[in-house]
């Protein structure tokens, strides 16, 4: 390259879902929410919590690029975010360093943070759980990273082989991390209310003694079915 990129490049002003919208989802498992976006949206299977969460952690995403091996980025999120975020720092998968520890975690957290994923490596596992900022993230490793950049804040990501930028609404669950796009928020919700009451009346009928689902006896109707001794 011809010249040094910048330590930072930050982008503070985007839209963030309402309140509305994030209610919408609140309670909702990460598996009907990518039921409800035709089976996709979930970051790769490897990003997992750290502690499991007491209920789905819904919030909008700020998103952050992490140079490999530097958490300056990172850190500058601390000077963007805005209390009920979710921070989605992207470390292109590198996970021979961690991104975080305990500290930082604490100070996201502070910031009003509601959880931080990353498809990055974290260290201090008890202490990060100790500071109750719920952590998705790709690996553990006690190494620990510089602080030189280069990074982004608020610019388009790609963490776990999923697109994600600042303003989209996260899912994240025990079963690991969903990506509804700004601009599907409102169908995706409307998705999902018709999921939630349909599986609980399922749940229901299962609960109730059901052996298995109607729609079983239409395939075993069919053609299509061929016994074979």
């Amino acid at each position: 390259m011809l010249e040094d990129p910048p330590l930072l490049t930050v982008r503070r002003n985007f839209a963030r879902p309402s309140a509305k919208q994030i209610e919408a989802f609140r309670g909702a498992p990460t598996a009907q929410i990518v039921d409800a976006m035709d089976g996709r949206g979930a970051l790769d299977r490897a990003i997992k919590p750290q502690v499991r969460p007491a209920a789905p952690v819904v919030g909008p995403a700020l998103t952050a690029f992490a140079y490999p091996a530097d958490n300056l980025a990172l850190l500058g999120c601390l000077d963007v975010l805005e209390p009920g975020d979710v921070v989605v720092c992207a470390t292109d998968g590198y996970r021979e360093t961690a991104l975080t520890g305990d500290l930082l975690a604490g100070m996201l957290r502070n910031a009003g943070a509601v959880a931080l994923v990353t498809d990055g490596a974290i260290r201090d596992q008890d202490g990060v759980e100790g500071m109750g900022l719920p952590v998705w993230h790709g690996g553990v490793t006690p190494n620990s990273p510089a602080r030189f950049g280069p990074g982004t804040i608020g610019l388009p990501v790609t963490c776990g082989g999923v697109p994600v930028a600042s303003g989209d609404l996260i899912v994240a669950d025990r079963d690991g991390v969903v990506v509804v796009p700004f601009d599907r928020i409102d169908t995706v919700a409307e998705r999902v209310a018709a999921i939630r009451e349909a599986e609980a009346e399922t749940e229901a009928k299962v609960k109730a003694g059901m052996v298995r689902p109607p729609w079983l006896d239409h395939v075993f109707g069919t053609d299509r079915v061929r016994e074979v001794e």
